[in-house]
């Protein structure tokens, strides 16, 4: 009796948290369109990426989300690079995490990144992409907190975790 309680509440409260989350299925059903009805007329990631950063005045680090139903993936197929904005270099991990592209990026010196960027593409094929497409799904659960930026005249919206420090170095 008490594990069905238990059960039946989880279940309670797993449909009220999906009924409280309409900008997240909204994230859900663009991505989904998006594979499906590629727009021209999303800015690409890469410029999202460069106007994060510039909008965070430069940050040691940041990591986040953004919905693959509002870009347009020019970074498609890249893992592990380096990336330049304003004279300043970052280390990017960026992974298709399923509704969305995810981003780690570290400020960091150039580096030839080119076997961790091969590496890492064949790990996420040899797993067949189940880990990224449950990082994506997490996403739409655990992200707490949002910011948007403006690219192309287009507000594009970014998930975190948490709200970031940005002076902090870790």
């Amino acid at each position: 009796l008490c594990s069905s309680d238990l059960a039946y509440n989880c279940l309670i409260h797993f449909y009220k948290s999906l009924l409280a989350m309409p900008p997240r299925l909204q994230v859900l059903s663009s991505a989904l369109a998006s594979l499906v009805l590629p727009s021209t007329s999303r800015p690409p990631s890469s410029l999202v990426l460069t106007s994060m950063l510039r909008q965070a005045s430069l940050p040691p680090w940041s990591a986040w989300y953004v919905s693959r139903g509002q870009v347009a993936n020019d970074q498609w197929g890249r893992s592990h690079f380096n990336w330049q904005v304003d004279g300043v270099n970052y280390h990017v991990l960026r992974t298709g995490a399923f509704p969305f592209i995810k981003y780690h990026i570290s400020r960091r010196p150039y580096e030839d990144l080119q076997m961790e960027d091969i590496f890492y593409r064949v790990l996420k094929i040899m797993n067949f992409g189940f880990p990224t497409l449950m990082y994506g799904l997490a996403g739409l659960f655990m992200t707490k907190h949002t910011e948007v930026v403006t690219v192309e005249g287009k507000k594009i919206t970014i998930y975190f975790w948490y709200k970031e420090n940005r002076g902090s170095p870790n």
